[in-house]
């Protein structure tokens, strides 16, 4: 199963660059069997620009979580803490594969016509 993930521009190319090998987030996916992120870069290039394989998801208190992933985070410290204000518990998408497409694609291509919030699942 494949998820569509939002991810500002600036993130998205740090993770199909290498330098950022976790995705974090506030909320996580329900569905443990989804195994592949489609990557959807916001605005201003909203499009879709490739994907990435799961490798695992991390849960924890959010220092614990920077303190065993601010190596490959890609982040600053500062953006990190801001990103997890009053948060007890923050997650971490460990990023294996990455396939970036030859040229990014529409929403529509995907048959979706509104960007998600943050994600949205889609079907096989």
């Amino acid at each position: 199963m494949k998820v569509l993930l939002s991810i500002k521009p600036e993130f998205a190319a740090k993770i199909f660059n290498g330098s950022k090998g976790y995705e974090y987030r506030r909320a996580i996916l329900k569905h443990t069997e989804v195994r592949t992120i489609v990557v959807y870069a916001s605005n201003p290039i909203k499009k879709v620009i490739g994907e990435f394989d799961i490798e695992k998801i991390i849960q924890d208190d959010p220092m614990s979580l920077w303190s065993s992933t601010k190596e490959c985070s890609g982040i600053t410290l500062e953006s990190f803490l801001k990103y997890f204000t009053n948060k007890k518990i923050g997650y971490a998408i460990k990023i294996a594969s990455t396939k970036i497409y030859d040229s990014p694609k529409p929403l529509s291509s995907l048959n979706i016509t509104t960007a998600p919030q943050s994600f949205r699942y889609l079907p096989d």
